[in-house]
């Protein structure tokens, strides 16, 4: 099989912006095929080296059940919660997700952050993307693999959220300026036994790297 045909997209892809102000988020509910994206889970978890996140808080390096993953160009590194990472480089699978996911916003992405998430008891806090290194105007894209999670926005000034299951196979992308208002987070559960996988496609302004 030819390496531009290992994943399908769906050609009936729906697309409305999922915030009420200050931003712009696209849902694509089914971007992959539900084979092709366990498939590619399946793949991930074997060939990436995975590693606990590390974070600093409150001055202690604190290691997190959740496994992640650092891909980029070279020169890519990216520093969030006070750590430093280096990439790894691109395996072909991810550099055909990163081709047809770069056809939804029109942009093009250098580095893509991974988590690897065991079940419901991993989760993400509130954040936004907007580490010095990422180029502010640029969108970014996530792909969900396995577990159905419960995704969530929360604007930064009245505290208004909304929510959405992120299903797998599904994409999601956010434009600028999102991550100027909105913090978004992985909301914990004790009903999600089976993992997750999200790759979330960025673009490191190398000058800032």
């Amino acid at each position: 099989m030819n390496q531009s045909s290992l994943f399908s997209i769906d050609s009936d892809l729906c697309a409305t912006n999922l915030l009420p102000k200050e931003g712009l988020v696209n849902y694509y509910p089914e971007f992959l095929g539900e084979v092709e994206s366990l498939n590619l889970l399946n793949q991930l978890q074997k060939s990436l080296q995975w590693e606990a996140d590390q974070l600093i808080i409150f001055g202690r390096l604190i290691s997190t059940r959740r496994k992640v993953a650092w891909i980029g160009d070279p020169k890519c590194t990216y520093t969030y919660s006070g750590v430093k990472k280096q990439p790894q480089s691109w395996t072909p699978e991810l550099l055909i997700i990163k081709r047809q996911l770069e056809e939804l916003p029109q942009a093009e992405f250098n580095s893509c952050l991974l988590n690897f998430y065991h079940d419901g008891a991993d989760g993400m806090g509130w954040h936004s993307d907007d580490e010095k290194e990422l180029d502010a105007q640029s969108p970014i894209a996530s792909l969900s693999l396995g577990s159905a999670r419960k995704f969530s926005f929360k604007h930064k000034k009245d505290k208004s959220t909304t929510s959405l299951f992120l299903e797998n196979g599904s994409a999601l992308i956010m434009h600028a300026p999102t991550q100027q208002f909105w913090q978004h987070a992985l909301l914990k559960t004790k009903t999600i036994h089976t993992p997750r996988i999200n790759l979330t496609f960025r673009r490191i302004s190398i000058s800032n790297a």
